[in-house]
């Protein structure tokens, strides 16, 4: 199993227990006496008949709070996922924290700094690479890219999910659009595998009728859900931060109830994916202070006092054009805060320009940051060893020092992190080694992983059986004239 991070210090609140409990009451006020709307009549059927109350004419589903409350009791904690090689396996939950690659519409050339469609060759490259990051443990739906050169849209996220599969061991998120779930769930059987359902709402307070059949696909085989939603503060949420949570949190839990009545104890891990609106322009405000409030509040509320599993995705989200200072302080601002207050996954590795590219040197950059932030919620040991005070005592003062001590040996790769991607060096090494930076480092180690790294094959029967999977889709998007 992936080991991840650890938390070892108390999760970071910033709420008291009042407003806690002020959110949550007016979370179920807005679920009970607005509802929700689903675009599925066989969702409104399935909730009237469990004990909701549905409104046909405007297709709208009104939860009882007894049932929000018992939907949420029924969430466990945590929950297993077994990945292609069992060493890629997670449990999802507790204190454990992963790191989730982010996507992007396009590629952001690593050469050239082009944004253009990838290749589907360039997508499997960019895979592989994912699947060498120590600090990688996941990827979402259609990553990295959600275009590719010469596939048709309703192929995508068939093409991307065999792609993960072929070129990583380790465990994917389905997607919900298109009937995808058919050749995601197909395919993760064919090779022994689960991935990550996918129910996501459309705010403010909806459900499509993809979301709500991917729910149902997914809660049949016992697959795992991550549900989402995605408002933006000022425009499909309202512009307070508690205001965004409140809708937030009923669209989401919708879902909770929805998965729970369909296959009650199913393991769900909840993403927040809010961001405030840039009222300059229109477009979401990612990396912002905004993001990082939201997300703690969200964590507080859904980790600490619901006990369900959190995703926050808001991290992988920059603003900047470029691998740049910018996105750097963005990215690790809003990684660290959400690994501090209590996130079971965040998504980071890659993200450029928001969701419109992807870049695969910057998910290189990326995975010393996570290790950065994973290796600060494991805080410090503090024993007789860690202390050294009988080292101290040995060595005393100047001239005396620590250089030649085994308890220095034994402890140092132990208690510090060496970046992989960055410079070290002194100013005299750097000058006379061709003044580097951190971005040539990480092409430097890019360039590594494509000569050398294989990931796991699948056998012959596997790729031929995924082979059958991707004709099947193919021939039937065709017959709904949708290719």
């Amino acid at each position: 199993m992936r080991k991840g991070f650890m938390r070892k210090i108390k999760p970071l609140e910033i709420l008291t227990k009042e407003q806690v409990e002020a959110i949550h009451r007016g979370t179920l006020d807005i679920l009970e006496r607005t509802g929700v709307r689903f675009e599925d009549d066989r969702a409104l059927k399935f909730l009237e008949d469990s004990g909701c109350h549905v409104d046909y004419k405007e297709r709208r589903v009104r939860f009882p709070s007894h049932l929000v409350e018992e939907s949420i009791r029924r969430c466990p904690s945590s929950f297993y996922v077994k990945a292609r090689d069992p060493e890629d396996d997670m449990r999802i939950g507790g204190n454990t924290l992963y790191f989730m690659s982010f996507a992007g519409l396009r590629i952001c050339d690593p050469y050239t700094g082009e944004t253009r469609a990838p290749t589907l060759a360039e997508n499997d490259e960019a895979v592989r690479i994912s699947d060498a990051l120590e600090n990688l443990d996941c990827f979402p739906s259609y990553t990295p890219y959600f275009e590719i050169e010469g596939v048709e849209p309703p192929m995508l996220c068939p093409i991307s999910t065999a792609s993960r599969i072929r070129n990583s061991t380790k465990i994917s998120r389905s997607a919900q659009i298109a009937d995808a779930p058919i050749w995601d769930i197909k395919m993760a059987e064919v090779v022994g595998m689960q991935m990550l359902g996918n129910m996501e709402a459309s705010p403010p307070l909806t459900y499509y009728e993809d979301a709500t059949k991917a729910a149902f696909k997914f809660g049949e085989v016992g697959f795992p859900v991550y549900i989402a939603s995605g408002g933006v503060m000022g425009g499909s949420a309202p512009a307070t931060i508690v205001g965004s949570t409140i809708s937030n949190n009923a669209e989401m839990l919708a879902a909770v109830v929805m998965l729970q009545l369909i296959r009650p104890g199913i393991g769900i891990v909840a993403n927040d994916f809010v961001f405030p609106m840039n009222m300059r322009n229109g477009s979401p405000h990612f990396g912002s202070l905004g993001c990082s409030l939201h997300q703690m509040i969200f964590n507080q509320i859904w980790h600490g006092y619901y006990g369900i599993p959190t995703v926050n995705a808001a991290a992988g989200a920059s603003n900047s054009k470029l691998v740049d200072y910018q996105n750097g302080y963005e990215k690790m601002f809003v990684a660290l805060t959400a690994a501090l207050s209590g996130a079971n996954i965040i998504a980071l590795h890659g993200g450029v320009t928001a969701e419109l590219s992807y870049h695969p040197i910057q998910a290189i950059l990326d995975d010393d940051i996570a290790c950065l932030v994973g290796r600060t919620i494991e805080g410090v040991e503090v024993t007789p060893e860690t202390m050294a005070i009988e080292v101290i005592n040995e060595v005393g003062p100047i001239p005396g020092h620590f250089l030649d001590k085994e308890h220095t040996r034994r402890w140092w790769k132990k208690e510090h992190f060496m970046p992989k991607a960055a410079d070290m060096l002194s100013y005299p090494e750097w000058l006379r080694k061709g003044r580097k930076k951190a971005l040539e480092y990480a092409k430097d180690r890019m360039e590594e992983i494509l000569k050398t790294h294989k990931p796991k094959p699948l056998s012959e029967d596997e790729n031929r059986e995924i082979d059958e999977i991707l004709r099947e889709a193919r021939e039937y998007y065709k017959e709904r004239e949708m290719l």
